[in-house]
């Protein structure tokens, strides 16, 4: 079975260029159920989990102010009122795109859809480049080797509209994101504060945010987002990062943990799609033998009907 690799940089993930690897792909889209992998389909549910976990939501009461202070629960109140559930952005994605999706790919994406809902309607959470950057990339690299390109992208277009968000905006700001580290080093990705720009203001505007100015609502999209900015720049040091995520109020510990989980969802995926793969190999192979059994069968007829007409003709 093929493993995915991973060149040894850092201590937990490495992403290829413009941060995405290549995993097996699938030469066909179908939906079996493989026997002996109900185990490795759980490790990649609980990774997936794992992966974009959001904070414990808190009850009403946990907003209430020393003396009851009605009207504020009563404004908390009415921002969860307007909080879909996880079953409306579900049926939404559906709604959105209808086709069957390979078990493989279904899977991952029904669960990593419930996370973010959590995240996308958490009370702190403002949606940024950083963020989008981050996601895209997970999006690209778990839908790498998805049988068609076009459905990949309605997928995602997909995915972002039930979240009641746009798609287009992810893209475009994660491209612009790329390719303003893609133009830096390890010395100019860090220092960022110091100069201005479009690229420059939009990350410093993160930074405040994470330090206390305005919402700011952490996950692993971040510690994704704040790597690829480094593998862009061609950043081989460590310490890079750790001075990226400080620059950010950002736990180096914490990137490093969230990098890990989402390199073991890689590896688990990889997995996945290696035994959907060679499934799909071995019924092709089975279709190929019935084909061409059935023509041996028909050519046989064939020939029987040709000798009796002979005889007929004789008589």
């Amino acid at each position: 079975m093929t493993a995915l690799s991973l060149p040894p940089f850092f201590s937990s993930i490495a992403l290829t260029e413009q941060c995405r690897s290549t995993l097996p792909g699938l030469t066909a889209s179908l939906t079996p159920s493989f026997s002996g992998s109900d185990g490795l389909r759980r490790k990649i549910s609980l990774e997936t989990q794992q992966l974009a976990a959001p904070s414990v939501a808190r009850p009403l009461s946990y907003y209430r102010c020393s003396r009851g202070c009605p009207a504020a629960v009563a404004a908390v109140a009415a921002v969860a009122s307007d909080v879909p559930p996880v079953s409306e952005t579900k049926a939404n994605f559906l709604k959105f795109y209808k086709k069957p999706i390979p078990t493989v790919y279904s899977n991952v994406i029904q669960e990593l859809l419930v996370l973010q809902h959590l995240i996308r309607y958490n009370r702190t959470y403002q949606y940024d480049a950083l963020f989008a950057l981050g996601f895209v990339t997970v999006y690209d690299q778990l839908m790498d080797g998805y049988p068609s390109t076009e459905d990949r992208e309605a997928i995602f277009k997909a995915y972002i509209n039930a979240l009641r968000e746009d798609p287009d905006h992810y893209r475009r700001d994660a491209q612009k994101l790329a390719e303003w580290a893609a133009s830096q080093n390890a010395e100019s990705i860090v220092s960022f504060s110091s100069k201005e720009g479009e690229p420059e203001n939009t990350l410093k505007d993160i930074a405040k945010r994470v330090g206390g100015q305005g919402n700011f609502h952490y996950n692993r999209f971040y510690a994704i987002g704040l790597f690829c900015l480094v593998e862009l720049a061609k950043a081989s040091d460590p310490l890079v990062l750790e001075q990226l995520s400080k620059s950010f109020n950002i736990s180096k510990r914490s990137v490093d943990r969230d990098l890990d989980v989402y390199r073991n969802l890689l590896s688990k995926l990889a997995q996945a799609k290696e035994l959907m793969k060679e499934y799909i190999d071995r019924e092709k192979k089975k279709q190929a033998e019935r084909e061409a059994s059935s023509k041996a069968d028909g050519a046989a007829v064939a020939k029987v009907g040709v000798k009796l007409e002979c005889i007929y003709a004789s008589d």
